[in-house]
């Protein structure tokens, strides 16, 4: 283990194993700065470095690199960088659909909404009646239901002979 030679393997095995757990670790950039202080230690091992110099350079180059990288990682983690994918049942809240049958005002009472491509049962959420026609704006998911509000109602026809 105090052969020089030995320990550039050993910080070349711990680069491919930090960067393996980086890989199928679903926190962002948790093994990533081990990986980036074992590179640097390496390095360090094939200049020639001793051991102890080798061992305090992995120390200091993984303290930064988290302090570097383990900010990004929260962001992207919580979805502030950029745009935030939504999965499952709840990608369909904030969107806006369009009502094909009458909802009506009662509790439980359902009609249907086109949600993209896709028809649904949809319920209000606003305690009144929304017509066939009528954009809603789906505010939550429940069970196989989607919970809406109304944003536009579409105007009244007129029936022949009626003025």
């Amino acid at each position: 283990m105090d052969s020089p030679e030995s320990w550039r393997w050993i910080w070349l095995v711990a680069v491919a194993l930090f960067g393996a757990a980086e890989l199928v670790t679903p926190v962002a950039f948790l093994f990533l700065p081990f990986a980036v202080g074992a590179a640097a230690a390496t390095i360090g091992a094939f200049a020639g470095l001793d051991v102890a110099l080798e061992v305090l350079l992995f120390v200091l180059v993984t303290a930064v690199a988290y302090g570097v990288l383990w900010p990004i990682g929260r962001r992207l983690t919580n979805g502030s960088l950029g745009s935030h994918t939504a999965s499952g049942a709840s990608r369909w809240v904030g969107r806006v659909a369009v009502v094909l049958d009458d909802i009506p005002a009662g509790a439980g009472g359902t009609g249907t909404v086109r949600l993209d491509r896709e028809q649904w049962r949809a319920e209000t959420g606003a305690g009144v009646a929304i017509p066939a026609g009528s954009t809603v704006l789906i505010t939550r998911v429940d069970g196989t239901r989607l919970v809406v509000l109304p944003l536009e109602t579409p105007p009244p026809s007129l029936e022949p002979g009626a003025r």
